[in-house]
């Protein structure tokens, strides 16, 4: 029998008329995995209410792009190091390095410590894009999660003999049959966990896909029904890279070849046509409002690097459809809000622009639209019953005049309580219930002390030649 839940609280940020809007001392009636009512009195007889008191309950943020199967161990091996000749760049260096190391128990242990992280500061949808598609499927049907799982394929992978430049190791027959595989993954996991788990198709870097494979990979999306991501102008030396093999941007050679469409979901798009970096004159931003393509914004992954968006803002005011994501640690998509916002401002260099509403937006609405779903990303009927409850009386939340404003600019991880997924409860009390948190961290740290200490020798020797101790040891 499917039960009825009445959820009375102090603060629901509610969907009406094609926006969220705040509902004070309202109630939000769920039944089974859906909500049935939203707003102030609602006399039918229920199975059982809880009184929310004095929380904000909000919708479940929709985290569009990350990579749950590695990202943890970048953790204080990746920050203040970057390579000049890569445009600070990670990716042929640092990742490659972390990579090369990695055993399937390791990238286990990131998955079952991401599946934490994530509820923890409330994801309630992911799209995760790696290799470890069915181990991510199971450990999110148990978390309670709702995910979207890619297995990326590609036609080459990147090497840096000299260490000076970046060269292509090609394998086009891989890349196809890499992407068969991803359509029968897609297929095979269709519908698991009461629709909770689903797939999306993942060429991985468009400087390492032939036109041939992305190719195949939109027309698979647009019969499929289902979202096709790709790593877009997210380096210099890719975008340099594109420019040279076609004398176009990135994006314009994704519309010359027929990419883009409103399935598509570009990775980054850090260095758009017109960016400072790439001094490449052209109208991206146009081309991607023009075919309803979005694009999954991760900002901290480039901000620590000393790179960000020219700017978060001219995107949006463009009218392209802008979501969040993490992709690396933190897996925090209340920071990879306030980081979006924030430097948003610094880069158009107006406080009135990137504001807590984009941002927000940016982690519920915009992705739905994505994902074309009009059940996430909203307290509504009819909606999914995907919500988080936080807490209004902590140090960080006090005083509260807008909601939304506190969450982005001031909350942290602790003022996030509890979170409902498909009506039911995932994390209660700032307990994830169905996974061993501490177990998860055992076991991350037992993998990032293999990893460290046994990187891709053909990169560097070690991991503190890579990535020094912030302080030198000391001597005894």
């Amino acid at each position: 029998m499917v039960k009825k839940l009445r959820i009375n609280a102090k603060i629901i940020v509610a969907y009406q008329s094609g926006e969220h809007r705040i509902l004070h001392d309202g109630c939000v009636i769920v039944e089974g995995s859906q909500i049935i009512f939203v707003g102030k009195t609602f006399d039918e007889p229920v199975d059982e209410v809880i009184d929310a008191g004095d929380r904000i309950v909000t919708p479940g943020f929709i985290n569009t792009h990350c990579h749950m199967a590695g990202s943890p161990l970048d953790k204080s091996f990746i920050e203040d190091v970057g390579s000049r000749q890569f445009y600070l760049s990670g990716l042929p260096i640092m990742l490659r390095a972390r990579a090369g190391a990695m055993r399937d128990r390791d990238k286990e242990a990131c998955v079952d410590y991401s599946v934490v992280e994530l509820i923890r500061t409330g994801t309630t949808t992911i799209m995760e894009q790696g290799g470890m598609g069915d181990y991510v499927a199971d450990m999110a049907e148990q978390a309670g999660l709702r995910a979207y799982i890619a297995n990326m394929y590609s036609s080459a992978s990147w090497v840096t003999p000299t260490g000076r430049q970046v060269e292509y190791d090609w394998n086009e027959s891989g890349g196809i049959e890499g992407f068969k595989k991803a359509v029968d993954f897609i297929e095979r996991i269709e519908g698991r966990a009461n629709g909770r788990i689903k797939g999306f198709l993942g060429p991985a870097q468009i400087d390492n896909c032939t036109e041939e494979l992305l190719r195949m990979s939109s027309e698979a999306s647009e019969e499929m029904k289902v979202p096709v991501s790709l790593h877009t102008s997210q380096a210099v030396f890719e975008f340099q890279e594109i420019a040279r093999r076609y004398g176009m941007s990135p994006v314009e050679w994704l519309e010359s070849i027929d990419f883009l469409s409103e399935w598509t979901l570009l990775g980054h798009v850090i260095y758009p046509s017109g960016h400072s970096w790439v001094n490449f004159a052209g109208d991206d931003l146009e081309i991607l409002e023009r075919h309803k393509a979005s694009v999954a914004h991760a900002t901290w992954v480039f901000n620590r690097r000393g790179i960000a968006m020219e700017s978060f803002p001219g995107y949006l005011d463009a009218g392209v459809n802008m979501c969040l994501g993490t992709d690396t640690c933190p897996q925090s998509m209340i920071e990879a809000m306030r980081w979006s916002a924030v430097v948003g401002k610094i880069m158009s260099r107006q406080t009135e622009k990137s504001t807590a509403a984009d941002v927000f937006n940016a982690a519920t609405l915009n992705p739905a639209q994505m994902l074309h779903r009009e059940d996430l990303g909203r307290i509504s009927v009819g909606a999914k019953a995907d919500l988080l409850f936080w807490d209004t009386s902590s140090m960080f939340m006090v005083p509260l005049r807008d909601p939304i404003k506190n969450i982005v600019y001031n909350a942290t991880a602790d003022e996030l309580k509890d979170v409902m997924i498909d009506g039911e409860w995932v994390m209660r009390g700032r307990k994830v219930l169905n996974i061993d948190e501490q177990q998860a961290n055992y076991n991350l740290q037992r993998a990032g002390e293999h990893v460290w200490d046994s990187v891709n020798p053909e990169v560097a020797s070690s991991s503190d030649e890579l990535s020094p101790q912030t302080f030198p040891y000391f001597e005894v």
